[in-house]
């Protein structure tokens, strides 16, 4: 990972368009999402923008699985 890679860099890496595995279509639909937070990898901007803005995410819980993926990953 390179330091200080934001989680939208990270999600980029979960993207398949052909997948329906959550964090996937999460992933495919942050991509189109123009204003999703794409500079941060601060877990409380990135969760409030998706509680107001993610009307693409069905559940949160998606969100937490990407947040832990993105967690290892950076390790």
């Amino acid at each position: 990972m390179i330091m200080g890679q934001s989680f939208y860099q990270y999600l980029m890496t979960e993207r398949n368009p052909k997948s329906y595995e959550p964090i996937a279509e999460f992933a495919n639909n942050a991509f189109y999402d123009h204003s999703f937070p794409k500079n941060t990898a601060d877990f409380e901007v990135i969760s409030r923008y998706l509680e107001e803005n993610g009307s693409y995410l069905p559940s949160m819980s998606i969100f937490d699985d990407a947040w832990s993926r993105f967690l290892d990953y950076k390790d």
